[in-house]
This record gives structure tokens, sequence and C-alpha cells, in this order.
């Protein structure tokens, strides 16, 4: 049975123009790709967002829609273009200048997982690139595109919270001496992504939560923030990346103990963030 390419979680009733996207938190890996692959199940998880979704499973409850991937990054990246294809990877692709993104291996057909390590032995044709971005990345952006169309509108403007988790170790060689290691990353690509006034007001609810923040170091934001924030025409997009450490043990790939204590922390912000789409919404600094 194929493995769907998103679910949707939408509000009882829509409140907010505010839109919640987790593209990287997939998990469902068909068998036919684990038998194709060089690594064993627990190891393909690695680049994975886990349990990303479930950090922000609460957002309908203050009426911002939810849209979560199905299927697993290692899979296809639903955070990169579908002509990000790797030369190295897929038959008959033509390197078409340099992307850092793709160089590396991380294209929207992953060649590697965290830490370089390969998924395939050898290339695949192009036929299969192709099926993969037909059956899971347009289906996923053209939901993600209705959403954001349908906020903007009822209320005017969309704003897109795109959630990802980040490695302990991702942080490590972006701190200046004597800086704080960041414990949240929020993307904007240096102020073309969103209004500047937003992002500062997320920022805050995080602060307000007693988390250390950081802006567009070391992520600015990829293809999503990229395609779709658009600010001068009232459409936001916010990356936000989490630590993994603080509610995971990344080797084991399973949720700390005390994952129900944070995310409820989470929710008390996915719940600010979600108040700043409202018609009505107050700046959070006024509060």
């Amino acid at each position: 049975m194929q493995t769907p390419a998103y679910r949707i979680f939408e509000p009882q009733t829509l409140q907010t123009s505010v839109v919640f996207a987790s593209p990287h938190s997939g998990c469902d890996y068909p068998e036919w790709f684990i038998r194709r692959s060089l690594l064993n199940e627990h190891t393909i998880r690695s680049s994975e967002d886990a349990f990303v979704d479930q950090l922000f499973a609460d957002a309908p409850k203050f009426g911002a829609p939810l849209l979560v991937a199905c299927a697993p990054r290692a899979l296809l990246d639903l955070n990169r273009a579908a002509e990000e294809l790797d030369p190295a990877l897929v038959q008959g692709v033509r390197k078409a200048g340099h992307n850092p993104r793709v160089a590396s291996g991380l294209g929207v057909i992953p060649r590697v997982v965290a830490n370089g390590r390969a998924i395939y032995h050898g290339k695949m044709p192009r036929a299969e690139a192709d099926k993969r971005i037909e059956t899971y990345w347009r289906p996923y952006h053209n939901a993600l595109k209705g959403l954001l169309s349908h906020a903007k509108q009822e209320f005017g403007e969309a704003i897109l919270i795109d959630c990802h988790s980040m490695p302990r170790e991702a942080v490590e060689g972006s701190l200046r001496r004597g800086m704080k290691r960041p414990e949240i990353v929020l993307g904007d690509r240096f102020g073309a992504a969103a209004d500047v006034e937003l992002v500062d007001q997320i920022e805050a609810a995080f602060q307000k939560a007693g988390f250390v923040v950081s802006r567009n170091t070391p992520f600015a934001g990829a293809y999503v923030t990229q395609h779709y924030g658009r600010p001068l025409k009232a459409q936001h997009a916010v990356q936000i990346e989490i630590d993994r450490s603080l509610y995971m043990n990344e080797a084991k790939i399973e949720p700390h103990s005390d994952f129900n204590e944070f995310r409820a922390r989470l929710t008390d912000v996915v719940a600010q963030i979600a108040r700043l789409g409202q018609p009505d919404a107050n700046s959070l600094a006024a509060e």
C-alpha cells in the first residue's frame, strides 16, 4: 500500500492566518525503500525530524491547520525545489551551476543521510526520481499552497510556520565566543521571507517561554521559506529549528522521559504564535 504524501489536521473553526507545517517528520518508510537502501531501518532515520509533528500537534486547538508529511526525508526532501536533482544520484541529470545542497548529497532526492552516509549503491533512473516527485512532492506542496491561499482569502494574509528540528551538534561551528547555544533558530532568509515585526513577536514568544533564540544562524531557511515567503504580498514564512536534544535521545531516536513536559512548554508558544494571525491580534511586546 502506497504511503500517503501528507495529512492535514484541521481546526474545528479556522481562527488564524497561521499555517503550521512539518515537512521532515514523516516516518512511513515503504518496505521497497528499505530494501533498496544500504542502511538499516534505524540509521536511515538519522535525517528525520523525529516527533516534530507531535510537538506541534495541538496547533488545531488554537484555530490553525497543521500539515504533516508522511513520506520520510530520506525518500524525498520536501524542503527542496523539485528541480534540485543530484547528478551524482539520478541518471541523465546534468550539473547546472553550483548548488551546495545538491553537491553535499541533499537534493530533492537525497543521496545521503546525516553524517554523509550513503543511502544507495549506484544511481537511480530519472523516471524513478520523477515518480517520487509526482507521488509525494507535488501533492504536499499543492496542499500547502491551498492552505496558504485559504488563509489569505479569510484573513488577508498568510503566515507559514515551517517546523523542523536540528541535531545538537549542528550549531557548534556557528557559535561566537561568549554566545549562548541557541535552542531555537528562527529562519526568515535574513528578512526576505517575513516581516521583521512578525519575527520579533515569534522570537518574543519563545523567549517568554525561556528558550535561547537566534536568527538565521546556522539555518536561514531553505526552499520552503524562500519560495513561500512573500511579505510584500502579505504572505510570510518563518522556519523554526528546535534542538533535538531538548526532547529526544538523538542516538536512539526516542523521546526523553520529559518529552510531554517539553511539548507542553512548546504548546504555549504555539498558542501565542497562532494568536499573531488572529484579526484582533495585539503585539506580544505590548502585553
